[in-house]
């Protein structure tokens, strides 16, 4: 691994490195301590754009985790902020949960299904048959296609369940349009959330468990990364990917002592 630089601003990934299933994963308390102790600027990102920040701190609370909601970056706010800078105060037929159409009410834009400029899809656990027809028609008839992001699965309790990305691709195969996904792997999600806390590539970090998602946006975006082993990547995972995070650690506890 090659040598850190001192790190002044830290962006992380929510599952798979502070959390797991509901459950607070170890060190990880004493992480968002540190942070807070030391007055790091940091946001907690996650591509799950089902929830407000309001409601994933309480989540967050729950597990013994103490996040303010303005310490979190969801795929759904990032999109938001994206259509918002493309067109201020436009309009989009919207398939998602509370997460999504907050932020986009937030951002100022309009939801109908009545000619808007997009369609914004982002993940719910129960994908309407009508509503993706509605979106297939829509694009058909020139709406632009955005996702929150590219993920295809989801976890549950009782194993995987399709999402966002897998949703888009049966968009894709009935209108032959692809989306912009927002989220990450996408460094834009990374670049707005550095832009929120006024924080700098140079010297700020992101710490995830997927090299395909949290690593590459990160080191797309210019930041140092800390890959930990705690979610859905192993070591031996590292060596089919070309890039190389900046430290491989087992978990959050060990990114602590960077902090």
């Amino acid at each position: 691994m090659t040598s850190v630089r001192p790190v002044a601003a830290w962006l992380s990934d929510m599952d798979g490195v502070l959390m797991h299933e509901g459950v607070a994963l170890p060190g990880a308390a004493e992480f968002i301590a540190a942070l807070r102790e030391k007055e790091r600027p940091f946001l907690i990102l996650t591509n799950n754009s089902i929830f407000t920040p309001r409601d994933l701190s309480a989540r967050l609370a729950a597990a013994g985790l103490d996040v303010p909601e303005e310490s979190l970056w969801t795929s759904a706010l990032a999109t938001a902020r994206f259509l918002s800078d493309q067109v201020p105060g436009g309009s989009a037929y919207v398939v998602g949960e509370a997460g999504l159409t907050t932020a986009m009410y937030d951002a100022g834009y309009t939801l109908t299904a009545a000619r808007p400029e997009f369609v914004v899809l982002g993940e719910t656990r129960t994908y309407s048959f009508e509503a993706i027809t509605q979106a297939i028609r829509l694009i058909q008839n020139g709406a632009r296609f955005i996702a929150t992001n590219p993920d295809v699965t989801g976890p549950s309790a009782d194993g995987d369940l399709p999402a966002t990305g897998a949703v888009a691709a049966m968009i894709t195969a009935a209108t032959g349009r692809k989306p912009y996904f927002v989220g990450k792997p996408n460094p834009m999600m990374i670049r707005s959330a550095l832009n929120r806390i006024d924080a700098h590539s140079e010297t700020a970090a992101m710490v995830g468990d997927r090299m395909d998602t949290d690593v590459l946006a990160g080191l797309e975006a210019g930041l140092q990364t800390f890959l930990v082993l705690t979610g859905s990547t192993r070591r031996e995972d590292v060596e089919r990917y070309p890039i190389r995070p900046t430290e491989i650690l087992p978990s959050i506890a060990e990114v602590t002592a960077y902090v």
